[in-house]
């Protein structure tokens, strides 16, 4: 299945609310071949790159749902958590069971959802990142009850467009891979602020530091992306006994002060985040 196909003017994509994330979506879907035609997008409070980019592309853009045409095949659910009780019940009444709901509100059940679209609706839940506007991201999506296996192939599909997914049997583990993969750009963005201001301490000026440092990581990620080999042994391919990576390896890797335990708190704190905002 592709978008391409998925997808028509008469059985649309409807994406309910296109800031960043959806507009990271977006962006990956239209370059993967998504026709404009066949999307429909809601947002009250749209950015001037967006109606440039809705009125290039043939986008149906709204301010409401009152003006959404036509029923959508999948709706995706791209507004903020602490929003859903106020705007998913008009969505129920316009829509009721009819699309199939995507979900990526981090920390908002299945069940919520349905307490909110009805006890028939079907719901998928995925979680994506930020690179899926390059076609990088990494997603993954959990299907509720009553949802067929074509729609969450459907699902899959959206996301196969702008990544790679993965399949979750576990509703509870969406929190641990938000902490992980959702929140994980944003760490591996701070690595290049702080390598790059670890370069400047000695003696690097502040623009050849930064350019430095996004190479190595954009470099590091394609090399480990490129290859069949684990990241420990990558890791090891780079390090000589007694040099200079193992000198700064040792420091990097220490058991109790190091990367790993601190790379643990990080994720715990996040994943944590996402079971408050459940309610769990």
């Amino acid at each position: 299945m592709t978008l391409a196909t998925a997808f028509t003017p008469d059985a649309p994509l409807l994406i309910l609310g296109c800031g960043k994330m959806g507009g990271a979506l977006l962006d990956g879907w239209l370059a993967g071949g998504l026709p404009g035609a066949a999307i429909r997008i809601v947002e009250p409070h749209p950015a001037d790159a967006l109606v440039r980019l809705a009125e290039a592309r043939g986008i149906a853009l709204s301010a409401d749902m009152e003006a959404v045409t036509g029923v959508p095949r999948a709706m995706l659910l791209a507004i903020k958590p602490q929003m859903m009780a106020d705007v998913l019940p008009s969505v129920a009444a316009r829509f009721g069971t009819a699309p199939l709901y995507v979900s990526i509100a981090a920390g908002t059940s299945v069940a919520i959802f349905r307490d909110l679209l009805g006890a028939e609706a079907r719901i998928v839940r995925v979680m994506p990142n930020t690179p899926v506007a390059v076609g990088k991201g990494a997603s993954a999506v959990f299907s509720g009850p009553g949802v067929t296996g074509e729609e969450t192939s459907l699902a899959e599909a959206m996301l196969a467009a702008v990544g790679r997914t993965v399949r979750l049997d576990a509703e509870s583990d969406m929190d641990a891979v938000t902490g992980v993969s959702g929140s994980g750009p944003a760490y591996v963005f701070h690595m290049i602020e702080a390598l790059a201001s670890a370069g400047e301490a000695q003696g690097l000026s502040p623009d050849l530091a930064m350019r430095l440092a996004r190479q190595t990581i954009v470099g590091a990620a394609a090399l480990a992306d490129a290859s069949d080999e684990s990241a420990a042994v990558l890791r090891a391919n780079v390090t000589s006994p007694k040099g200079t990576t193992a000198a700064g390896l040792a420091l990097l890797m220490d058991e109790s002060t190091g990367l790993p335990p601190l790379m643990a708190r990080t994720v715990a704190a996040a994943a944590d985040r996402s079971r408050e905002l459940s309610g769990k």
